[in-house]
């Protein structure tokens, strides 16, 4: 599942920049900078980003039970 978790991180990256951009943070030919609809957008991908990114790394970790059994 480590792919659930790249996909994941780029997403999450990916959408730090597009609210950047869209907030007028990260300057440039863009026809992104200064339109909110982008800063919008980039947090929606943030946080799609953020649970593909945590459901792999969820299913990377070994089953380890809540309690010991004994």
């Amino acid at each position: 599942m480590r792919g659930r978790v790249i996909t994941g991180a780029s997403m999450v990256l990916v959408g730090v920049i597009w609210v950047g951009q869209g907030l007028g943070v990260l300057r440039g030919s863009s026809f992104m900078v200064d339109d909110t609809r982008w800063a919008v957008t980039g947090l929606v991908a943030i946080a799609f980003g953020a649970v593909v990114a945590f459901s792999g790394w969820r299913r990377q970790r070994p089953d380890r039970p809540d309690r010991p059994e004994g």
